[in-house]
């Protein structure tokens, strides 16, 4: 039996080299669902989970999960980025597989239950980590028919992650592929675990052709931009407008509801969700994609049908994009004012 070594001591850890990788730290919160409630949950130290071999979340794929970050900011607090949107979005996710949504309102209490106890852990202001935050609920039990289970674990754990980029915000090429990331009326619009373990393939054969991730275009068609990777795709347009794909398959990206705001309210953008078709591409004068991890990664180029298509530059970041990505880091880590209720802080 292989066990996970605890995470070191807060004053050990060399902040300015951390990556993306599980950490064992102190405390997670857990909840359990039985006899048709959830109960009060609370924080443990335990970090493995003990579960039936006819759990629904091992045969069936019945499980979802969410990703958001705490912050340190300049004065040594603690922030949390529109933590509310994450637990209605966990919600929906749920009633997609017909689980049992744990309360919002609570949801948002234990993230920040979790952030208190391991506070410690909070990367320091100016290093550009953060802690990351993973809720995961699944369906467990004794069960072996394709049906919900009856019994869910709702549980919540962190780790510091580093800066995404270490040497400030650097464009990559990204490469259309032949599989698709989700069905049509399938589970693209939810945070399921099902969708990433598709997306390892054609994640490894982008990565072993020298590009950073994959394009995935609408299962229907094959003609129209739907996600980068595990990320959202955004475009800005000639015509100053900040243009991201539309379709039910796509998830719906915090970051990037953020970012149409952003784009809209402090840039002067015309936001737009609507179809990007991957033979127009000229229409775009820069690109990227968006999500919790790198916040925005700008694309350099897209390959398709053998021919890489670049935008701003393969080298060098865009003026708008790197305007956004300046604008909501800086909302994050509390050095831009942000709109009313973006930010909750975490009382220590």
């Amino acid at each position: 039996m292989v066990f996970l070594a605890k995470a070191p001591a807060a004053s050990e850890i060399d902040w300015q080299n951390l990556g993306f990788n599980y950490m064992d730290l102190p405390y997670r919160f857990l909840a359990h669902y039985q006899d048709g409630k959830w109960d009060e949950g609370g924080l443990t130290e335990d970090g493995t989970l003990h579960i039936s071999e006819g759990s629904t979340a091992l045969h069936y794929g019945q499980a979802d999960f969410e990703g958001l970050k705490a912050y340190r900011t300049k004065d040594g607090d603690i922030q949390l980025f529109r933590p509310d949107r994450n637990a209605a979005r966990m919600h929906k996710s749920c009633e997609r597989l017909l689980m049992p949504a744990f309360p919002e309102d609570k949801f948002v209490e234990a993230v920040k239950a979790v952030v208190k106890a391991n506070a410690d852990y909070v990367p320091p202001y100016g290093t550009g980590g953060t802690l990351y935050l993973r809720p995961l609920m699944i369906g467990v039990g004794g069960n072996i028919g394709v049906h919900p289970a009856q019994e869910y674990i709702f549980t919540i754990f962190a780790m510091p992650v580093g800066a995404y980029y270490k040497g400030g915000v650097t464009p990559t090429n990204f490469t259309t592929s032949y599989y698709d990331r989700a069905a049509p009326h399938g589970t693209g619009q939810s945070k399921v675990g099902g969708n990433y373990g598709g997306s390892l393939l054609p994640g490894d054969e982008a990565h072993k052709a020298g590009y950073s991730d994959v394009i995935y275009l609408d299962p229907a068609t094959h003609t129209k931009i739907e996600e980068a990777g595990s990320a959202n795709f955004f475009g800005i347009t000639k015509d100053n407008e900040f243009v991201t794909p539309k379709s039910d398959s796509i998830l719906p990206s915090i970051t990037k509801y953020s970012l149409l705001y952003l784009a809209e309210h402090n840039l002067g953008m015309k936001p737009v969700q609507g179809d990007v078709f991957i033979d127009n591409l000229d229409r775009f004068t820069e690109a990227g994609a968006m999500g919790t991890a790198a916040v925005i990664a700008p694309i350099g180029g897209i390959e398709y049908q053998d021919n890489l298509h670049v935008f701003y530059s393969e080298t060098e970041v865009g003026p708008v994009t790197q305007k956004l990505y300046d604008t909501l880091t800086g909302i994050q880590f509390g050095d831009v004012e942000a709109p009313e209720g973006w930010i909750q802080k975490v009382e220590l």
